[in-house]
């Protein structure tokens, strides 16, 4: 998962949800966008809240964790 984002602008990251999400009520989900330093997760019904970054190595240990491997 390897994206051009600059982390300066929150304009200028490309926001995605995962093709997991439950498609009957798109608001219950959560956004990531990948920078170059960092992976950012937000609330999808709060684009101007608070945001989480991770760094790459932390975010592919979470989504192996999830993911049960």
């Amino acid at each position: 998962m390897i994206q051009k984002a600059s982390a300066r602008s929150a304009s200028d990251l490309h926001w995605f949800k995962s093709s997991y999400s439950d498609s009957s009520n798109s608001n219950e989900c959560v956004e990531v966008a990948t920078a170059p330093d960092a992976v950012l997760v937000r609330d999808s019904k709060n684009f101007h809240g608070p945001r989480l970054a991770l760094t790459p190595a932390a975010w592919t240990g979470f989504v192996a964790y999830a993911a049960g491997s």
